[in-house]
């Protein structure tokens, strides 16, 4: 596949708009309460069928400072105390999910995301591993993907350590900048220090895979000063950093009311920043995957997209595509079977269903044969920029100008604007066009279609 990508700064500019980031299709904006536990159970009797691998996730909700940038799941405390009544949870859950997977499916692929997963103790991270472990069968080292994600503040080389010995063998890092007054204004200070002894650990503990994260669009950024977060980056070589786009959203998320918006770089600045750092990356050897991702030539991500086997699911870009995801935890989401299931939000109404004796499905959505379809399709064009018209009209027996006459005539406008190159064999996005991927999935997303006023998205740049 083409690499590369192209900035163009007036296209990115008339076409930004807010959109799905496709982490599923649907959103989870479709979901309903009428999809509950019983739909799930049912999903999941069905894909035991299937055979497929498993992939499991882990919301740990608990950080001991909030980021007044943060739009996560989570719960700001400093009372540690707070995680024991937690994980008693998530184990009797664990317990109650094993019971609907045959053993022999095994485990690829694990995350522990948050909130911060660190804050738990060394004990409480081993306990959690060695009960996932007794009710589920992980792939050995060699085969399956272990993530998670980091907060140097709350980590050493004492944890990482332990991390590699419970079986975990990639990491993620929140960084987001290393300027002093970025950090105070958003309330994350977080020495470079801390950053580079967690990085080294993961070396020398022989993790396979080293994610950095970033945000661009923080107050008072500016280029010189990300460039200088970005150049420090890049000398520890990681195998990806996702560069991510700060949504200002404060009438949504209540820590963002604290920054100010007189203090947040211009949008010319932002593009600017992107601009950049996009070039920055691109000498130092790095290969855009997409949606903020980048990562070497011969990372993971980079060589399943020079394969066509990239997929995208609730975690960002992932290798294990045929995996039926399991969520456990308060707000976690699964995709089991053609369903997407999430639990409770609320930390007491996640309880009250477990103490009870059931999962704490409450909402989800159970995908029709048109939304196996365009799920397809969407996935194909944000993994791979492009899409075999062929390949899926014998795929799904349908005739594609027909089924996606709507879509076609959407398109056209970014044809001509050279974002798309659409023939009777395939449909490309060009190098400028790929910053935008999320606007051409757009233009399948037969929900969107249906809305109107604000979606409450944010925006695609």
């Amino acid at each position: 596949m083409e690499q590369g990508v192209s900035f163009d700064l007036e296209l990115i500019r008339r076409y930004d708009q807010s959109g799905p980031r496709y982490t599923s299709y649907p959103t989870a904006v479709e979901f309903a309460e009428s999809f509950g536990e019983a739909a799930y159970q049912a999903a999941c009797a069905r894909s035991n069928e299937s055979g497929r691998p498993l992939s499991l996730y882990f919301h740990i909700p608990f950080c001991d400072t909030v980021c007044f940038y943060c739009a996560c799941n989570k719960i700001a405390t400093k009372d540690r105390s707070l995680a024991p009544p937690y994980l008693e949870r998530v184990y009797r859950e664990l317990e109650m999910q094993s019971a609907l997977f045959d053993r022999a499916r095994q485990v690829e692929q694990l995350h522990w995301g948050g909130g911060t997963p660190t804050f738990l103790s060394h004990d409480q991270m081993t306990e959690l591993m060695d009960v996932t472990r007794r009710h589920f069968t992980l792939a050995g080292d060699d085969v399956g993907e272990y993530s998670i994600e980091i907060d140097p503040r709350e980590a050493d080389a004492a944890t990482v350590k332990l991390l590699r010995r419970i079986g975990f063998n990639r990491m993620s890092l929140g960084v987001q900048d290393f300027d002093p007054r970025v950090q105070a204004a958003v309330n994350r200070i977080q020495t470079e220090a801390e950053t580079m002894t967690v990085l080294e650990a993961a070396i020398a503990e022989g993790f396979r895979s080293t994610s950095i994260d970033l945000i661009y669009g923080l107050p008072f950024q500016t280029v010189e000063s990300f460039s200088k977060t970005l150049e420090r980056i890049i000398a520890v070589n990681p195998q990806r950093l996702s560069i991510f786009n700060y949504a200002h959203l404060p009438e949504r998320f209540k820590p963002q009311r604290r920054i100010k918006d007189d203090d947040l770089p211009a949008p010319e600045v932002k593009l600017d920043i992107l601009q950049s750092t996009i070039a920055r990356l691109t000498e130092a050897g790095y290969v855009y995957i997409g949606m903020d991702h980048f990562a070497r030539p011969d990372d993971e991500l980079a060589l399943a997209q020079q394969a066509g086997t990239l997929y995208r699911n609730f975690q960002g870009y992932s290798t294990h595509a045929d995996c039926d995801l399991i969520g456990i935890g308060v707000t976690s989401i699964g995709k089991v079977d053609n369903t997407y299931g999430q639990n409770r939000r609320e930390l007491e109404e996640y309880y009250a269903d477990i103490d009870a004796g059931h999962l704490s499905v409450f909402r989800g959505i159970e995908l029709n044969r048109d939304d196996l379809i365009r799920r397809d399709m969407i996935t194909k064009l944000i993994c791979h920029f492009q899409l075999d018209i062929r390949a899926a009209e014998a795929a799904w027996e349908i005739r594609f100008a027909d089924y996606f006459a709507d879509a076609l005539a959407k398109l056209q406008g970014m044809v001509e604007d050279g974002l798309v190159e659409i023939s009777a064999e395939q449909i490309r996005i060009l190098p400028r066009g790929r910053l935008l991927v999320r606007n051409i999935c757009m233009a399948f997303d037969a929900y969107l279609a249906t809305k109107t006023g604000p979606i409450g998205f944010s925006r695609v740049i």
